[in-house]
């Protein structure tokens, strides 16, 4: 055996040795009140630690989530930024050029040889058409999450409540586009869901419209599951429900309930 092989050996018995002299030393803490009531403040403190430590797991995947977002737009800019400016370096020579034209008007203060020239007014434009603007649903707040009771959420985490919220906003604007779209500029699939939009909005009513229900609609956006499956890759299954009364404690949507069918209304 060398010398070397000798020291290694000695290192590791000593090793061990002071391995065990830690281990009866927490041994004997035990028997000591004084030493288990610091032991029992540092287990607590443990768990404190580590329940943050989840938080922070949760805020970072959120960042990274909004990060990939962020990213994926600039790079979206970038490319239509490139378009224009080829666009602005190869205009067409043949395009026609504006002209102003302009009238010759006398004066009785001048010069009867005195020509003053007016430009003619440009025609004015046409005011843009209104925009509809469709609500959407706001996402779930960090506060309000670790609000939801423990039960409630069970294992369901922060980004994927977020990520279900967006999804529901992906079906409100398809569904609302769709209602908002000209009739005469339907293709004969968006039609016929815009019939069954119209139908779900007065499948309650028989020869009397129902008050609650027009108060209800006419000022507000909802969805059935029959939209989140039109519009969406969502699967409407426990886990689904799960997050829609996530949903209703976090105020986001209300139910309505009515001809065999549930509307979610955003809120």
């Amino acid at each position: 055996m060398t010398s070397s092989d000798l020291e290694q050996l000695c290192f590791h018995i000593n090793e061990k040795i002071g391995t065990i002299k830690k281990t009866l030393s927490l041994r004997n803490c035990s028997q000591d009140p004084t030493l288990m009531t610091i032991l029992n403040k540092i287990g607590d403190e443990i768990i404190v630690v580590n329940e943050l430590l989840n938080k922070l797991e949760l805020e970072i995947q959120y960042q990274e989530q909004t990060n990939s977002s962020l990213k994926e737009l600039c790079e979206s800019l970038e490319e239509d930024y490139k378009d224009v400016e080829h666009l602005k370096e190869n205009i067409p020579p043949h395009l026609p050029q504006v002209t102003v034209t302009q009238n010759v008007v006398n004066v009785s203060d001048l010069e009867p040889q005195e020509l003053i020239k007016v430009e003619e007014p440009a025609p004015t434009k046409k005011p843009p058409k209104e925009q509809r603007i469709i609500k959407e649903m706001p996402f779930v707040t960090s506060d309000e999450f670790n609000a939801i009771p423990a039960y409630m959420k069970s294992r369901l985490t922060y980004c994927q409540i977020n990520d279900v919220i967006k999804e529901i906003n992906k079906a409100i604007l398809g569904k609302y586009k769709i209602l908002h779209q000209p009739k005469k500029s339907m293709s004969s699939v968006a039609r016929n869901l815009y019939h069954r939009f119209m139908d779900e909005e007065t499948k309650d009513t028989k020869g009397k419209v129902i008050a609650s229900l027009i108060s209800l609609f006419s000022g507000h956006y909802f969805i059935v599951e029959a939209d989140i499956k039109e519009f969406t890759a969502l699967k409407v299954d426990k886990r689904f429900h799960v997050i829609l009364n996530i949903l209703r404690h976090c105020r986001r949507l209300s139910e309505v309930r009515g001809g065999g069918l549930t509307r979610y209304v955003i809120t």
